[in-house]
């Protein structure tokens, strides 16, 4: 009998290390791969620059780990990019102030982060739905305020406001990128108040099981629209990022498709797809892991217009995985 507990705990033991670590071993092979492909991988300049490419989804990714944590979706946060950073560019050109663009962007995620909350708790919509008439919206309104063109930062604030993009800080004769900072910074953040705060506990106990959630007192609704906000945030510095590394916010194709590559990274990283798990740490590797993928990519000589074909492979993969991981359990 001892024999036998001492299996099953083996073989338990090895289900919880193969779910817990299988993403890291992952990682660590398509950084082998990518070193094979590309001679310059472990140059800090190819290094930091996955960082600087994975920034912009990556905060979408941290939010979206949130609501896909809560047990929904939100398919807007590209369009919520293209609408905020193309208005926030008329923003700037207007005050002068990145600062004041800056909170212009927040303000205008939270509100829509806001509305795709209240479309799912008080309007009783699927978050699918929800937020693919936000998408449509928003895609629309800023394809017309902008005549199907681009949103274009004036001359004059041009070499300024293009820092944030491409500025750094030296530190022991490397230079490190801005936009590293910034994400590294909100990775930590976004760990702490999942893993140490009601907020965190309370969206993974709603996508869990939303009516035991309810049951022992926590507020289901409050807990969704503050998730769609957190996102829509994120969605808005993501739209002032890329206003300053493009200096210009084409409303047609900015941002088009990102929502699956913030889905893919959250996929990635272990989140389970259908709510109530989900790690941070996790969501930020697997971001990397998909701009990996994308370097190995291109060092392959493969088009960039196979990006959307290559993110919905990956969350196939993904939640085929999870599926499977929690049928062994």
């Amino acid at each position: 009998m001892i024999k036998r507990l001492n299996a099953e705990s083996l073989k338990a033991l090895g289900r919880s290390l193969t779910r817990e670590y299988s993403f890291v071993l992952s990682f660590v092979l398509l950084v082998i791969i990518g070193a094979g492909v590309n001679k310059n991988f472990f140059t800090w300049s190819n290094l930091s620059n996955l960082f600087v490419q994975g920034s912009m989804v990556g905060l979408i990714a941290l939010g979206m780990t949130m609501v896909i944590g809560a047990g929904l979706i939100d398919i807007s946060v590209g369009s919520q990019v293209a609408i905020i950073g193309g208005f926030g560019i008329l923003v700037l050109n207007w005050t002068g102030s990145a600062l004041v663009m800056l909170l212009f962007c927040i303000v205008f995620g939270l509100i829509i982060g806001a509305i795709n909350g209240l479309l799912v708790t008080k309007g009783g919509m699927p978050a699918m739905v929800a937020t693919l008439a936000t998408m449509s919206a928003c895609r629309a309104i800023v394809n017309y305020y902008g005549a199907g063109g681009p949103f274009t930062v004036d001359k004059g604030l041009y070499d300024h406001f293009r820092q944030l993009a491409v500025g750094g800080f030296q530190l022991g004769g490397i230079k490190i990128p801005y936009l590293m900072v910034i994400f590294i910074v909100a990775v930590i953040l976004f760990d702490i108040v999942m893993k140490k705060t009601k907020l965190g506990k309370h969206i993974f106990a709603v996508g869990s099981n939303e009516k035991s959630a309810r049951l022992s007192g926590i507020n289901v609704d409050g807990v969704k629209i503050i998730a769609f906000m957190v996102t829509g945030a994120m969605c808005g510095i993501a739209g002032l990022i890329y206003a300053s590394r493009m200096t210009a916010v084409a409303a047609a194709s900015a941002a088009v498709g990102w929502e699956m590559d913030a889905i893919a990274g959250v996929a990635i990283g272990g989140t389970s797809m259908s709510g109530g798990r989900g790690r941070i740490a996790g969501t930020f590797l697997g971001v990397l892991m998909f701009k990996i993928i994308s370097n190995i990519l291109t060092a392959a000589n493969v088009s960039s217009y196979l990006n959307g074909a290559i993110s919905a492979a990956i969350i196939v993969l993904a939640v085929l995985l999870q599926n499977f991981q929690n049928k062994r359990r």
